[in-house]
C-alpha cells in the first residue's frame, strides 16, 4: 500500500459539462461526491482526482497527482477532458438545417467531452461490460480494482481514505479465472477472455501504445483488437474511441440503433447488426457527422437520446 499526499489547484473549465461527461457511459470510475452534486471523485491511474465546482466554469482540484513530477495538472487535466478538442467541429456546419430537432435535443449536452483514458482500463471495463447496465458494470469494475488494484492511502477530510488503482495486465494476466466472476456477471467464458487479453497485453502481443499511433490505419487497429476472443465490432470501437483516442471510431449499440433510424431515418438500422449492416451504418454517419469526429459527435447523440427520449437515469 502506498501513502500519497494531496495537492491543490484552481482550475478553469471552460466549455465542459463535467456531470454529462464523467456520467455518459464511457467511465466508471467517477462518483458523485457531494449529495448536491457539485463534487466529483475519481480515480485516473495511480491518482485520486476529487473536483469541486465553485463557478459556472472554475473549480478547485485536490490530487495526488505531484505537479512537480513533469507534466503540470493543468495539462494533464487539458488532455484528460480533451479541452483541446473544439465541440464546434464534431457537426457539419449544415446539420442544425437538416436536423432542428435534434439540434435543438443536443443543446444541453454539446460540451460533452470524449475523455482521454488508459488504453488497457478500457479494454477490461468494455469487455465486463456487453450486453450489462452501466450501473452493474460500475460495480464490476470498482470490484475489480478492489481485488487486483494496488492500494493506496491519502488522508481526506482529516480521516485516511484508500483507494484502488486499475489492475496492471501483469497482475490480471495471472488471476484465476474462477476469481472475476463476479466482475463478469458469473460468465466464466468472459472472465477467460479478459484474463486472456490481459495475457496479450502483458506479453506484447497486443501493442496498445501502438494501436494509439494515428500512423497505424484504423482497419487495422479494429482488426488486431478483434482478433482477441470476447471483441468484436462494437467493444473495439468502444476501446478506440475511448481508450485510443481513436476520435473517428463510432460504436453501435441498440440505443444508437435507435437514434440513427429515429433521428436520420436509416431504415437499414434497425435490420440485424450483421458485421456488413455494421460497416454500412458507420458509411452513413460519415456523411451526417465530421469522420474525423464521429465517434465524439455519437457519444454526445448516445447520451441525448438516453436521456431526453429514453429517459434514464442511470450511470
Amino acid at each position: 500500500m502506498s501513502i500519497k499526499n494531496l495537492y491543490r489547484l484552481d482550475a478553469n473549465l471552460e466549455g465542459l459539462n463535467i456531470e454529462g461527461t464523467l456520467f455518459s457511459g464511457q467511465s466508471f470510475r467517477w462518483d458523485n461526491y457531494d449529495e448536491e452534486k457539485n463534487t466529483f471523485c475519481g480515480i485516473i491511474g495511480d491518482d485520486l482526482f476529487i473536483i469541486q465546482r465553485v463557478g459556472r466554469a472554475s473549480c478547485t482540484i485536490r490530487t495526488t497527482k505531484n505537479p512537480g513530477q513533469g507534466e503540470t495538472t493543468k495539462d494533464f487535466i487539458t488532455y484528460y477532458f480533451s479541452l483541446d478538442i473544439d465541440n464546434k467541429r464534431l457537426f457539419h456546419p449544415e446539420f442544425s438545417e437538416h436536423y432542428p430537432h435534434v439540434w435543438q435535443l443536443i443543446q444541453p449536452y454539446t460540451f460533452i467531452k470524449v475523455l482521454r483514458q488508459d488504453a488497457f482500463e478500457i479494454l477490461i471495463s468494455f469487455m465486463c461490460a456487453q450486453g450489462l447496465g452501466m450501473r452493474i458494470i460500475r460495480k464490476q469494475v470498482s470490484e475489480l480494482a478492489r481485488l487486483l488494484g494496488k492500494k493506496h492511502t491519502v488522508t481526506l477530510n482529516n480521516k485516511p481514505f484508500t483507494y484502488n488503482s486499475f489492475p496492471t495486465p501483469e497482475t490480471l494476466a495471472a488471476a484465476d479465472p474462477e476469481s472475476l466472476r463476479f466482475c463478469t456477471n458469473n460468465n466464466c467464458i468472459r472472465a477467460k477472455n479478459i484474463i486472456n487479453a490481459a495475457k496479450s497485453v502483458a506479453s506484447g502481443r497486443l501493442d496498445l501504445k501502438n494501436l494509439c499511433d494515428p500512423e497505424m490505419p484504423f482497419e487495422t487497429a479494429r482488426k488486431q483488437l478483434c482478433a482477441q476472443p470476447g471483441i468484436g465490432y462494437k467493444i473495439a470501437d468502444c476501446i478506440l474511441l475511448f481508450g485510443l483516442h481513436r476520435f473517428s471510431a463510432f460504436p453501435i449499440d441498440t440505443h444508437v440503433r435507435q437514434y440513427l433510424a429515429a433521428w436520420f431515418s436509416i431504415k437499414e438500422s434497425l435490420q440485424s447488426l450483421t458485421q456488413k449492416n455494421y460497416l454500412f451504418l458507420q458509411k452513413q454517419v460519415s456523411s451526417i457527422l465530421n469522420p474525423e469526429l464521429a465517434g465524439f459527435a455519437g457519444h454526445i447523440l448516445f447520451h441525448c437520446w438516453r436521456k431526453e427520449v429514453k429517459h434514464l437515469t442511470s450511470f
